[in-house]
């Protein structure tokens, strides 16, 4: 892989990541769209080390009193009753679903999962229900009101992001919606509950990719470097956006590039 290389797929994955579109299906894509290989499930996931470092600096503070919070419980069992305290224990009760998804599904993630043809359906199927829920939704209730059932919900829904298409952002902010939450509060949320599985998948596929003679240390730091930069512009842009704006841009975007993919796989000129 060259330095351009990882350049290109480290903005693409910066991009994508946070908005609900898919970033691991537009690292398959947009290689098989420039004829270059397959940058592959590992490097994939190492590449997200990157986006993670972007929603840590982003929520670095939030982070840093949950953290806090949680030690002083810890300590003190009458400060349980803090919500940052809570809201740290529903980032990890939300993790364990994706984490125990991970274990099963390895093979079938860095195989059968990444054709083509499951990537523009789970892209034009997961569209349709976020259209639905958009629709159906109050959009109603804040960040403090998530609770330890709201965390169980939409920690099940992240493991279903271990197909590409479906896209984590996209498919955690279909549940925290479909609960009620707002727009914001919902992405929000889905901000704060990738730092667990992201972190976890990063690390455990970093040695993997160090050893491969494919991907040098040189572009790899630049992908994670433009990973990062691109990532905190989308934070920032998407919880803004959401503040006044629907996700319907989204779901447009992802039936008509769900559809130009099944279109090129069904004439031959894209190969699954």
């Amino acid at each position: 892989m060259t330095s351009f290389e990882a350049a290109v797929l480290g903005l693409v994955q910066g991009i994508t990541e946070f908005l609900p579109i898919s970033s691991t299906a537009h690292l398959r894509i947009v290689p098989a769209l420039l004829g270059w290989d397959d940058p592959g499930a590992a490097f994939t996931a190492v590449l997200q080390l990157g986006t993670l470092a972007a929603v840590v600096g982003f929520f670095l503070r939030e982070l840093l009193a949950m953290i806090a919070a949680a030690l002083a419980a810890a300590r003190d069992p009458a400060r349980r009753a803090d919500p940052n305290a809570r809201h740290l224990l529903y980032l990890v009760v939300g993790t364990i679903p994706v984490g125990v998804a991970g274990v099963l599904l390895k093979h079938a993630i860095e195989g059968s999962f990444r054709s083509l043809w499951v990537i523009a359906t789970s892209m034009i199927v997961v569209a349709l229900a976020l259209a639905v829920v958009e629709r159906a939704a109050r959009h109603q209730r804040a960040y403090d009101s998530i609770g330890m059932r709201d965390a169980v919900i939409i920690g099940c829904a992240q493991a279903l992001a271990l197909v590409p298409g479906v896209s984590r952002s996209g498919i955690t902010l279909l549940a925290a919606m479909a609960l009620g939450l707002r727009r914001d509060a919902a992405a929000r949320f889905s901000f704060l509950l990738s730092v667990p599985a992201v972190a976890a998948a990063g690390i455990f596929e970093l040695p993997k990719v160090l050893k491969s003679h494919a991907v040098g240390g040189a572009p790899l730091l630049i992908g994670l470097g433009t990973a990062f930069v691109a990532g905190y512009a989308s934070i920032a842009w998407l919880l803004r956006f959401l503040r006044t704006r629907t996700t319907m841009p989204f779901v447009y975007y992802r039936v008509a590039l769900g559809i130009l993919i099944l279109a090129l796989l069904l004439t031959g000129r894209l190969a699954a």
